[in-house]
């Protein structure tokens, strides 16, 4: 038997009728459900400065019962999930981590690598550092691509592929195929197309149309010049006025202080709510 295995990933707040929604949608198509909860550590130590000129260390007399505690509730919640999916029929795992911000992102990372999809729980954005973190490392360092505001088991009538030369923007529809090959219609967007022979070419998109016509997706090609617009807002109008269920498109980041971070049109694609969206890196 073939089938898929989904990186569920969630946060101490995550309600259980979430868990239990993706574990049913898991088990009707036969999928591997990999349950990831994340949690930040309790107040930090602290430094306090004294009469020499360093600072020293200082932490709060209960600080190691709270880590324990947050480390018992992590265990505990996990194996309600295992539990859980067992009961449901499900084929899955649950583990945890109580942990840093880059650890988050090494665990994210982590089981990623093994992983065909990565799912963010509904609600763990607003579990802020969570939520930055384990997308962080799932999209940045592993091959797996992320869905936001949908789930990896939906099938979309029609797809908005935002596409231009970049690796990026390939790999993400090479992950995107299985949803591309279901879906209606695919409608692949270039914004703003450099038509150089070393960039897009003379008439973009094209090729990826052709490419996608083997797979035997019906296919239509749009190229949006610079309208002054943020390049983000611009693919979420144009996805939404194609009647889109699901863009896809390739993440992008920078590095600052040796810190990777969002770029600005990937940052508007994340942090929007209203669109499914696939991203790839």
């Amino acid at each position: 038997m073939q089938r898929r295995t989904v990186l569920f990933t969630l946060g101490k707040d995550t309600p259980e009728a979430a868990v239990a929604a993706a574990a049913e949608a898991a088990r009707d198509e036969q999928a591997y459900l990999a349950c990831l909860l994340l949690d930040k550590l309790p107040g930090r130590p602290y430094f306090i400065l004294g009469t020499s000129a360093f600072a020293s260390a200082a932490m709060p007399e209960d600080w190691i019962d709270r880590l324990n505690a947050a480390r018992t509730a992590a265990q505990s919640r996990a194996a309600a999930m295992a539990e859980m999916l067992s009961r449901c029929g499900c084929a899955g795992d649950a583990q945890y981590a109580v942990c840093t911000g880059a650890d988050m992102r090494l665990h994210a990372a982590r089981r990623a690598k093994t992983c065909d999809i990565v799912q963010m729980a509904e609600g763990l954005r607003h579990d802020g550092e969570v939520f930055r973190e384990a997308l962080h490392g799932a999209l940045f360092q592993s091959p797996a691509p992320v869905i936001l505001n949908g789930s990896p088991f939906a099938d979309y009538e029609r797809v908005f592929l935002a596409w231009n030369s970049s690796l990026a923007a390939s790999r993400a529809a090479h992950a995107a195929l299985p949803y591309l090959r279901k879906a209606r219609e695919v409608i692949i967007g270039c914004f703003d197309p450099d038509i150089t022979e070393q960039r897009d070419g003379e008439d973009p998109g094209t090729d990826a149309a052709a490419w996608l016509s083997h797979h035997g997706c019906t296919v239509t090609v749009s190229q949006y010049p610079d309208s002054g617009a943020e390049i983000g807002r611009f693919i979420l109008a144009r996805a939404k006025e194609a009647g889109a269920g699901l863009a896809v498109m390739g993440a992008y980041g920078h590095s600052r202080l040796r810190e990777a971070v969002f770029g600005g049109t990937t940052r508007t694609m994340i942090e929007q709510t209203e669109l499914p969206v696939l991203l790839a890196h």
